[in-house]
């Protein structure tokens, strides 16, 4: 098994098994990737890896139109200041902005609350060819309501107890569709960033710091804050549910914005790479009509 292949295995949530969140270290740089650089040759080192693997993405992605058969959905998921705009930002950052679709899921519409959770989710979904990105997603429905089940009443469901079993059934609910998702070709990865505590701290003081940046600071965020263990467990649950064969979860470190983005990137790549995917072909009668095109184009007069 190469290097690579070993820390791909390392963040991924192998189906059945726990996440263990606890146990994975937020301010992991790479390992031997990356070996005892210093601060600043972590970050060139990290930026140069995260370069080529923008340049792969672009051209895996340029396949991925023209074959026209997959789309792919990426997932992200993290609590507030983990990094998900940057990481989106950086990486998507050479491909074709015609081949990506980016949507940012808030609080729910009253419109969207006269329906079920995954009916915003659905309209939301790539086409094929092209990469979908959810900048939280469906997941909040298993994570923010789990810690806050008291906006459950504004969702207007049906009478039941709101117990162990109706967590486990909306499990069951989300890994139906994405299993549906996943049949009908469009390939599902998902990556919780995974940021320490006292880096969030740094990073929420860096806003309020910042000129340009301070707009991005919301009191709630520290009311939130407050419920961090709670957090933690909801996203220990939901992820440890719901890692399948078929929409694997990946659990990034993300302490360090560099590594994170050049991790990202590469999972990205070989997920797609992974497709098999090739060229079009071009049938004999649109060779015959090119040639003669081209002879067309020849011969026509400077």
């Amino acid at each position: 098994m190469s290097r690579r292949e070993r820390i791909r295995k390392m963040l991924l949530v192998e189906p059945g098994a726990p996440a263990a969140l606890a146990k994975r270290d937020p301010a992991w740089k790479g390992g031997d990737q990356f070996g005892e650089l210093s601060e600043k040759k972590l970050k060139s080192t990290a930026r140069e890896i995260l370069e080529k693997g923008v340049e792969e993405l672009s051209d895996a992605q340029e396949l991925l139109w023209a074959s026209d058969t997959y789309a792919l959905l990426v997932v992200f998921q993290a609590l507030d200041a983990a990094g998900k705009d940057s990481t989106i930002e950086h990486v998507m950052s050479g491909v074709n902005p015609q081949g990506v679709h980016v949507v940012s899921f808030r609080q729910p519409s009253s419109e969207e609350l006269d329906h079920d959770f995954l009916w915003r989710i659905s309209r939301a979904l790539p086409e094929r060819g092209r990469i979908g990105i959810f900048n939280r997603s469906h997941y909040e429905e298993v994570v923010a309501l789990k810690v806050h089940p008291e906006w459950l009443k504004g969702q207007q469901l049906p009478p039941g107890k709101r117990g162990k079993q109706f967590w486990r059934t909306r499990y069951e609910d989300i890994n139906a569709f994405e299993r549906h998702l996943d049949r009908s070709g469009t390939k599902i990865v998902k990556f919780f960033l995974h940021v320490s505590k006292e880096e969030q701290k740094r990073r929420f003081i860096a806003r309020l710091d910042t000129p340009g940046k301070e707009w991005k600071f919301k009191s709630s965020d520290v009311a939130e804050r407050a419920h961090w263990d709670e957090y933690m467990q909801a996203f220990e649950d939901a992820i440890t549910a719901t890692s399948t064969a078929w929409a694997p979860w990946y659990v990034i470190p993300a302490d360090h914005k560099p590594v994170m983005q050049a991790i990202v990137a590469r999972v990205l790549v070989e997920t797609i790479q992974g497709l098999g995917l090739s060229w079009p072909e071009v049938s004999d009668k649109d060779r015959i009509a090119n040639a003669n095109a081209r002879e067309w184009l020849e011969a026509e007069e400077e």
